[in-house]
């Protein structure tokens, strides 16, 4: 990247914009921006047919390795995270990056799927409890504290890795051309 398109980069991703940019900080401003470079690649191209890995990072992947080693492992917590079907969702929700055409849309969007993933997570504890306690004797209360641990995490983690043009697989709009 030449320097003078660095310093616009940085110019556009500081200049003031609007008040929900403002509210949310400089983070905000440079997820917008990216979002706006996002929307220039919906009107090209079609949207690639819908895939999913389950729970991003490895964390499917590597859980269902540990299950297959340990078998003790997978038959107190199952072959795939108690979780997985809310990283399905999720995945559904960043493929297309949104519906709406604005930046501010598409970041509150992002926003709305991060939140309801958190919130999934967390209340996957339910049907689980009782054997986790069981197992390794624990507290109700222990138990959903780990659960809503790992759901924190997981929002963190995909705040951090899932903007939109990051070039990441499980980026916000993975299912358009990537948008460097």
């Amino acid at each position: 990247m030449t320097t003078l398109r660095k310093i616009l980069v940085l110019a556009s991703v500081l200049a003031p914009q609007t008040v929900l940019a403002q509210e949310y900080g400089p983070t905000a401003r440079l997820e917008m921006w990216r979002h706006e470079r996002l929307q220039k690649t919906v009107d090209d191209a079609k949207l690639s047919p819908f895939t999913t890995d389950g729970c991003s990072g490895g964390m499917s992947a590597a859980w269902k390795t540990v299950a297959s080693l340990f078998p003790d492992f997978e038959d107190v917590h199952d072959r795939t995270p108690p979780w997985e079907g809310c990283c399905v969702t999720h995945d559904q929700a960043y493929h297309a990056g949104g519906a709406e055409p604005s930046s501010e849309a598409g970041f509150l969007a992002r926003l709305k799927a991060d939140e309801a993933l958190r919130v999934c997570v967390a209340g996957s504890v339910s049907g689980k409890s009782e054997e986790l306690q069981a197992e390794y004797n624990l507290t109700d209360q222990q138990v959903i504290w780990g659960f809503e641990t790992v759901a924190d995490a997981m929002f963190d983690a995909v705040r951090i890795g899932g903007a939109p043009c990051s070039g990441l697989p499980w980026r916000w709009g993975y299912g358009r051309p990537q948008c460097w």
